[in-house]
């Protein structure tokens, strides 16, 4: 986190001890082990008696905040931090079976990626979606990875590796799951009139929204990403986007699980439901594609950041509109979205919209 802290500080070219009103951490006390965990946050980011806020949520959820924090006039600068020590976590499926319903669900015994089995099987049933084309986003995303230098799993897989697998929870096999990776982002919001006195390449937050689904497993719709579906209008809204799947350059989307980047494709509106799949093996979100998404490798090839993957996601847009990508670079990117899902068993997601241009 320190380490993320002072890059993003000497990028900003703000002093924390001087410049930053408001620091603001993404973090479940779940993960860490122990309670109360933002009191190990001031030292890292140079916070010490000052402000810091918990999200109990992913880092897109801890930038809305931000954002909202500036927008009151109270801040013209502050600092946002997401991260994942997932390797100090010997009981991640016990995590997240505990926020299964305590009732009807927990009571199940079950594996909580059970959950996104059923889930899958629903969406592929009604959507005609095929396993080929869920395992075509695992090599997608894999490969992208490979031009990712902090990318933990790239590499490169044929749809036969993904399907022949070992199955998790059917149709789910173990290579359409993202695997845990350890990682921190640290960002620096700032007011537009500081922005443009500090940076060179700013990078505008057009849009931002977020939504939460139903807790309850038996009420929701099984076969579409209602949240970033309703994230996404109200980021689109406030960003005046009309048509997405012109104006939009890239998408860094949740691909948690592999279904999930194609269920999270159509609720943002980039196709009709159940095109996602067909298009992925068109090649029409490669990264020389029509959209191309998760050019950065998503969770699937950079790693599963937990609340940091979000902030991960943002963090490539960053650098696809500051031309700033490598290898990976996009042509021509001027406005990208970044996309979240908490994972299993939320419906929780954020969507923000990004430019280099005011």
């Amino acid at each position: 986190m320190f380490e993320a802290a002072v890059k993003a500080f000497n990028d900003a070219g703000v002093d924390p001890r001087k410049d930053i009103g408001s620091c603001i951490t993404a973090a479940e006390d779940y993960w860490e082990g122990y309670s109360i965990f933002d009191e190990f946050v001031p030292d890292q980011l140079g916070a010490v008696l000052r402000s810091v806020c918990t999200v109990g949520g992913d880092g897109l959820l801890a930038l809305a905040n931000g954002v909202m924090q500036i927008e009151t006039g109270l801040f013209d600068f502050v600092t946002i931090e997401a991260h994942s020590k997932a390797s100090d976590i010997l009981t991640f499926p016990n995590i997240l079976t505990h926020a299964l319903d305590p009732i009807y669900n927990r009571a199940f015994d079950a594996h909580p990626y059970f959950v996104a089995g059923l889930e899958m099987q629903r969406y592929l049933y009604e959507t005609k979606t095929t396993r080929e084309q869920c395992a075509a986003v695992v090599v997608k995303n894999k490969r992208n990875a490979l031009d990712n230098p902090a990318a933990a799993f790239p590499g490169k897989l044929t749809v036969s590796d993904v399907l022949s697998s070992e199955t998790l929870a059917q149709p789910l096999t173990r290579r359409d799951v993202s695997a845990l990776a350890d990682g921190a982002i640290v960002m620096v919001l700032a007011s537009e009139a500081k922005a443009k006195k500090l940076a060179s390449q700013p990078i505008w937050i057009k849009g931002i929204g977020w939504c939460t689904d139903t807790p309850w497993l038996e009420s929701r719709d099984w076969s579409a990403a209602t949240y970033a579906r309703l994230a996404s209008e109200r980021a689109y809204k406030m960003t005046g986007l009309k048509d997405p799947l012109k104006q939009i350059a890239l998408a860094e989307v949740d691909d948690y699980f592999s279904y999930k980047e194609l269920q999270h494709i159509e609720a943002l509106g980039f196709c009709k439901k159940g095109e996602a799949g067909k298009l992925t093996e068109q090649g029409t979100f490669n990264r020389d594609g029509r959209l191309p998404v998760n050019v950065s490798g998503g969770r699937l090839g950079a790693g599963n950041l937990l609340e940091a993957s979000a902030l991960q996601s943002t963090l490539e847009c960053v650098l696809q509109l500051r031309q700033q990508a490598g290898k990976r670079q996009v042509k021509n990117a001027r406005m990208a979205l970044a996309q979240s899902w908490r994972g299993v068993p939320t419906a929780t997601g954020c969507v923000a919209v990004l430019s280099n241009e005011l």
